[in-house]
């Protein structure tokens, strides 16, 4: 089973906001692909919805704790599950890269995510996968209000239309994956 967390905030104040670009691309890609089950609490602080792409068994999950705590959930849902950091993707927003700009990496550094250097942390390792989907920085705003700011309705169409499909080709040749042979 693969398991896709998306990193986030809880509550309806961060619900489409730039920070949240994960928990709506784990939105867009359950309803893209069809067959998932709906998101639903876990007693792993998440929500988590069950479904397949490509034939191989995916959970999605996002962390009910805040962002910068995101990797104790994730220890949960991947001790109970007894899954390998090789089955973990960990999707997040990235403000060093332009809107709409998809970077797909194997393993690495937290780069300054506080969300990835909490799973790092927690997970004991930066030997999992990851997408960052660019947000932007607004020349005029502090980081922290940009973050937390709504995309425009260009921008949510630009995501629905492009950014999110790209994000899912990035996977198509990734081994282990969807259409990747391991």
């Amino acid at each position: 089973m693969k398991i896709i967390v998306g990193l986030g905030n809880p509550g309806p104040e961060y619900a489409k906001t730039r920070h949240n670009v994960a928990w709506l691309f784990l939105d867009w890609l359950a309803k893209e692909e069809g067959g998932f089950s709906d998101f639903a609490p876990t007693k792993f602080a998440a929500l988590s919805a069950m479904g397949e792409v490509a034939g191989k068994k995916v959970l999605l999950v996002k962390p009910l704790s805040f962002m910068n705590l995101s990797g104790e959930p994730v220890r949960r849902v991947m001790d109970f599950y007894k899954a390998a950091p090789a089955d973990l993707l960990a999707v997040s927003d990235d403000v060093d890269m332009e809107f709409g700009k998809v970077r797909y990496r194997q393993e690495g550094s937290a780069g300054g995510h506080n969300g990835l250097k909490s799973l790092i942390q927690h997970l004991g390792t930066d030997q999992f996968r990851r997408i960052k989907i660019g947000v932007g920085r607004h020349p005029h705003m502090d980081t922290a209000d940009w973050v937390l700011s709504r995309f425009s309705g260009e921008e949510a169409r630009a995501l629905e239309d492009d950014v999110f499909p790209r994000a899912m080709d990035a996977l198509a040749g990734v081994p282990g994956w969807w259409g990747a042979a391991e």
